[in-house]
């Protein structure tokens, strides 16, 4: 899996909203035709996507809400961005 770079800017494509669903009790990632749940971890990602922050500034802001290290978390942040990127729902 090839690294996002520091400098990419993650965001929600057009027709992707990211919203809480009351029903189901959790948020979820909404596209045409699609619906992915977000997990605890994967919502606190997903807010931070606003198409003006740097992967970078996300991976920071994530290590203090996690009290984590980046090497620790940075795989894992790759991993999902680059897993709904591929299924067309983020933008790197």
């Amino acid at each position: 899996m090839p690294a996002i770079a520091d400098d990419a800017v993650p965001a929600l494509p057009r027709g992707v909203k990211f919203r809480e669903d009351k029903a189901r009790g959790r948020y979820v990632l909404l596209g045409p035709e699609r619906i992915f749940e977000a997990d605890p971890v994967a919502t606190e990602i997903l807010r931070l996507i606003d198409g003006r922050s740097s992967f970078k500034a996300i991976l920071t802001r994530l290590t203090e809400l996690f009290t984590a290290d980046e090497a620790t978390i940075r795989p894992d942040v790759e991993a999902l961005l680059t897993d709904l990127a591929d299924k067309q729902m983020v933008t790197l």
